[in-house]
């Protein structure tokens, strides 16, 4: 019974003499058809196409010799190596990697890539993927049939980015392909494809000490829920900067969501749910607060999208959310937002009877319904004098057909 497997890495070049010398010696060897049909495979050697990593395991775990696995690029990158690990295998894995495709998707296009966000999109997490490349100037998506540059460009609409799309990296049918998101649903692409997505007026950050985005964006940039700057704004009644910091904390957003922030007012909390990675539609009936907006996201450092319009009625032709901020609008809103079913809706109301209602409101749309009465006193620390107090019912509903 075999303990150990080889993976080894190929990306179009000559095989490395590790790895010529492990396939020299394979009784068994797995891999994709252009991997199997390499001619350094033993012609006496059990071939098996890989289709499920999981169900080649087990035929690898049980054959007596010497078995390996051919995969593109570095198969320890989102790749085979995680799955040949999985205990219930008992198999022992040596890699021979090459360099990734996505490495080799940014050294086609000529662009560093040490600040890309790099994400996988399959039919269970393209929406997910299409969120980080609204959130993020430079993301690398890691393709597959059904969630490839088309459906990428599709979900993106409304929002412009450039799309490098990399064919069969690494074979003598390799293309690359730049064009703009618009254009990208009207062409068919061959699997598989790297797709490099860049756009959006975020600064970019030069010499940085992490991959991806770095914490904390921009550097003079620190804590979150600050009173907001710039021209001056005045707050709707009972709003103040405490309670921006309760509603971002209830809504938790992260990489990959989608946020609603329905009143964006001065776009301060939809800028600092954009700077915890997350993509934001920041939706206000008046021009101004749309401006104010989009000058609170350039003072940050990250990038969202505005939209002019009334809700509920501007909310039809969004794209599904993940975490809904009501700012305004009443039950009418709140009701709406509910029947796209977000993971957590978080509002507020300055007056018991509306806050029952919005309670009530969320409760019947399917959502466990928390409220809390909160009071803030902003102080003068010079003589310890009152400014100004707020007092308003802080409410938040979670969608009870998910798990906390």
């Amino acid at each position: 019974m075999a303990d150990r497997v080889t993976v080894i890495g190929w990306d179009g070049s000559p095989l490395t003499a590790a790895a010529r010398s492990a396939l020299s010696a394979a009784t068994l060897v797995a891999g994709a058809a252009h991997h199997l049909a390499l001619p350094e495979v033993p012609a006496n050697a059990e071939r098996i196409r890989l289709g499920s990593v999981d169900l080649a395991a087990r035929r690898i775990a049980g054959h007596r010799g010497s078995p390996v696995v051919l995969a593109d690029g570095d198969p320890g990158f989102f790749g085979v190596v995680r799955t040949l690990r999985a205990p219930q295998h008992g198999l022992e894995v040596e890699v021979v990697p090459a360099v990734s495709s996505v490495a080799a998707a940014f050294a086609r296009a000529g662009m560093p890539w040490d600040d890309a966000q790099i994400v996988v999109a399959h039919s269970r997490t393209l929406r997910r993927a299409v969120n980080v490349c609204r959130a993020h100037p430079k993301v690398a998506v890691l393709t597959s049939p059904g969630a490839g540059p088309a459906e990428l460009a599709l979900l993106l609409d409304g929002v412009h980015r450039t799309f490098v799309i990399c064919e069969e990296l690494g074979t003598e049918r390799e293309q690359v392909t730049v064009l703009t998101s618009d254009k990208v649903a009207d062409h068919s692409w061959r699997d598989p494809n790297v797709v490099i997505v860049i756009g959006g007026t975020a600064s970019a950050q030069g010499g940085g000490w992490v991959a991806g985005r770095e914490p904390g964006y921009p550097p003079q940039s620190r804590g979150w829920a600050m009173p907001p700057e710039g021209p001056r704004y005045q707050p709707a009644e009972g709003e103040s900067v405490q309670l921006r910091a309760a509603q971002l904390a209830r809504l938790g957003p992260r990489l990959g969501d989608l946020v609603w922030d329905i009143g964006c007012g001065a776009g301060e909390l939809a800028a600092d749910a954009a700077r915890f990675g997350a993509a934001v539609i920041a939706v206000d009936e008046d021009p101004a607060a749309c401006i104010r907006t989009d000058a609170a996201a350039h003072r940050h450092g990250v990038q969202l999208q505005t939209v002019q319009g009334r809700a509920p009625h501007v909310l039809e032709r969004l794209p599904e959310p993940d975490v809904v901020r009501i700012g305004g609008g009443g039950v009418p809103v709140v009701t709406a937002c509910a029947d796209r079913r977000p993971e957590r809706i978080v509002t507020h109301a300055s007056t018991r009877d509306d806050a029952e209602a919005i309670g009530a409101a969320l409760a019947d749309g399917g959502y466990a319904v928390e409220c809390a009465l909160l009071q803030s006193v902003e102080m003068n620390p010079g003589d310890w004098s009152e400014r100004e107090r707020s007092v308003v019912f802080l409410l938040s509903g979670r969608r009870l057909d998910r798990a906390p």
